[in-house]
């Protein structure tokens, strides 16, 4: 069949990877380059990790994303992956860490209980004075996000998928499988993709009550030269306090130390503000001075912003509707099964499974 892709971030490209395995003619379509600049798949990293608080569906799907990830690396040649173990903190009595815990128990994932001593012994880069709760695991790792993308552009543009670059779309016909371009042009297919990120209110105007565009800051640390070794050997760190919390990339593979706040803003414009200010960055920089010992060593070296596209409860939406597939609303942790969406779509559009069962699992709603 005649696929079109629109948005050729994670999702888009996942999906035209799983079609083209499937024998299908697939043409994508970006309004930017690719990867593009501002698009929610584009930075130096994204993390894979087991620990999902109470959603058991998605800490089960995570395995199934890892093997979704081997099967991309196989067709690509390499791994953009680098493993980096998973350090969980809460500062206060926290439901998240201990549903999180329990889960993995479920699915038989063992997770090592650290006390303060055995924090500060192990992870001496941090401080732990507040931590109430923490656990590690082994598994948990990188996937380096931007060179992804470009990786399986140029494998999928070698397989014969063609990618139209800046090429904006103005219209979809979903009932048709048929976009109209910006300069006018009407494409028809037999299917049609929307995977727009925070893009997909101009093309799905009801999408504006479904999903929420959330501008997030992310700044990158420089690491004092004496405490790069260090640096080499740390997990990624998922600081849950409530308040004051942040998620942290360690640097891996050239990268630098990012961090980020893991609560939503819920406000703003993908077309707008694209510039991290110089305040912003400092309130994310902050959040680092309770957990860094020697945090005054550490210099912030650059920030960014990144436009999540947040779903009600985080729960992915993939859905039918003519001859067209929507995804969306994949709320800032949806990178880490692209690849496994995009092969349960091409699972969808082959007639192995109704669009109701595609749309519960994406959701989450397996156990």
């Amino acid at each position: 069949m005649k696929v079109t892709v629109v948005g050729a971030g994670i999702m888009g490209m996942s999906v035209a990877w799983a079609l083209k395995r499937d024998g299908h003619q697939v043409s994508v379509y970006e309004q930017t380059e690719i990867p593009n600049p501002l698009g929610s798949s584009v930075d130096q990293h994204r993390l894979i990790r087991f620990p999902y608080g109470n959603e058991l569906g998605y800490t089960r799907m995570v395995a199934d994303a890892y093997w979704a990830w081997e099967q991309l690396w196989s067709d690509l040649g390499k791994q953009l992956y680098i493993q980096t173990g998973t350090l969980v903190l809460a500062s206060a009595e926290q439901n998240w860490i201990r549903d999180s815990a329990i889960n993995l128990q479920k699915l038989g994932i063992s997770v090592q209980w650290l006390e303060t001593q055995q924090l500060q012994r192990t992870f001496p880069l941090f401080r732990f004075d507040d931590v109430k709760s923490a656990f590690y695991l082994d598994s948990g790792g990188v996937l380096l996000a931007e060179q992804i993308i470009l990786a399986m552009l140029q494998y999928l543009d070698k397989k014969g998928v063609k990618f139209h670059t800046y090429t904006p779309v103005r219209e979809v016909d979903l009932e048709n499988a048929q976009i109209v371009l910006e300069n006018g042009l009407s494409v028809n297919a037999d299917i049609l993709v929307i995977a727009a990120g925070p893009w997909v209110e101009r093309l799905l105007p009801d999408f504006n009550q479904r999903v929420t565009p959330s501008r997030q800051v992310i700044v990158y640390l420089r690491s004092p030269a004496n405490k790069i070794g260090q640096w080499a050997k740390t997990p990624m760190v998922l600081d849950i306090d409530p308040e004051c919390g942040f998620y942290l990339v360690p640097p891996v593979a050239g990268t630098n130390i990012k961090v980020g706040d893991h609560r939503f803003t819920l406000t703003g414009n993908p077309d707008c503000k694209r510039v991290a200010m110089e305040e912003e960055a400092r309130i994310i920089y902050q959040l680092c001075q309770q957990r860094f010992a020697d945090f005054d060593h550490y210099q912030l070296q650059n920030a960014r912003t990144c436009f999540y596209t947040v779903a009600p409860q985080e729960h992915f939406i993939i859905e039918s509707r003519g001859k067209s597939w929507l995804m969306s609303g994949f709320s800032g942790h949806g990178f880490k099964f692209g690849p496994l969406l995009g092969l349960g779509v091409a699972v969808a559009i082959a007639g192995c499974c109704t669009p109701e069962q595609i749309s519960h699992w994406a959701a989450g709603n397996i156990t």
